[in-house]
């Protein structure tokens, strides 16, 4: 049954590739690209690197056409399907496989440096992705058996938050309708009491304090009936609001001083 993972995508696409037929190794010491006839390939056209699943294909395909030469399935890079030479970066031995299961050792090369170093890049980041997906799958399967850490609180178990204050602001001064603070008193100064509202209104003003009393002195010899014409009030003024049409008619006009309260000038 076919899943999302068996669909093939393309990793990369060179234009230019050169094969070539390699002797058999002759000794451990790897393959080296100085005994390939590098002048002279047996094959030329472009390569294809696609995936499908976890598998890497290395297809070789005719530039005009498309037509498939020979492909490669790799597993794991490196491994014994990829090596590398030891005498070059631009050269690699590949293991191509046919539908019956045949396999052979051909030389492949670049003639670019930068087209062999995309080459390796390509493979390196496919297997590094299948290594990852691997570890994901490993774990997603395997059961978490270590020990939990439990941040719930127990039965009866408390805490305590322990939140500094910020140092508190001074209040502001009262201040005044123009803007300025009130002055504290002097050290070690009195403020006077304020005078007492209790005197008695009906005793008589020092001379030359108010000017109540010049008024009244202007008319000596009437100050007593001034202050005796009220005797309920102990307005200093006496009847001075008094229009002069509430007085007696009957009264003679020469009798005005001394009849009332006015005092004249």
């Amino acid at each position: 049954m076919a899943t999302e993972a068996e669909y093939e995508s393309i990793l990369i696409v060179k234009p230019d590739v050169n094969v070539y037929r390699i002797p058999p190794r002759a000794s451990n010491r790897g393959h080296r690209a100085a005994d390939w006839k590098l002048d002279a390939p047996d094959w030329s056209g472009r390569m294809r690197i696609t995936a499908k699943g976890k598998v890497a294909f290395i297809k070789l395909e005719d530039k005009v056409s498309g037509e498939l030469f020979a492909q490669a399935p790799i597993t794991e890079y490196p491994g014994i399907a990829l090596e590398t030479v030891s005498d070059s970066s631009r050269y690699f031995v590949l293991r191509i496989q046919d539908d019956n299961g045949r396999s052979a050792f051909i030389g492949v090369g670049f003639g670019d440096r930068g087209d062999a170093f995309d080459f390796n890049v390509t493979l390196q980041d496919h297997f590094k992705w299948v290594k990852t997906e691997d570890e994901i799958s490993k774990n997603a399967q395997t059961p978490d058996t270590g020990p939990k850490l439990d941040l719930g609180f127990k039965e009866g178990q408390t805490i305590t938050l322990n939140i500094g204050q910020g140092k508190k602001r001074d209040k502001p001064r009262p201040q005044s309708a123009g803007g300025f603070g009130l002055l504290p008193p002097p050290p070690g100064g009195k403020i006077a009491p304020p005078p007492s509202s209790s005197s008695n209104d009906n005793t008589p003003p020092s001379t030359g304090g108010s000017p109540t009393d010049c008024l009244l002195d202007l008319d000596s010899s009437n100050s007593n009936t001034v202050a005796q014409s009220n005797p309920s009030s102990s307005d200093l003024w006496g009847d001075f609001s008094t229009p002069a049409s509430a007085l007696p008619q009957s009264a003679p006009a020469s009798q005005g001083s001394s009849s009332t309260s006015w005092v004249q000038f």
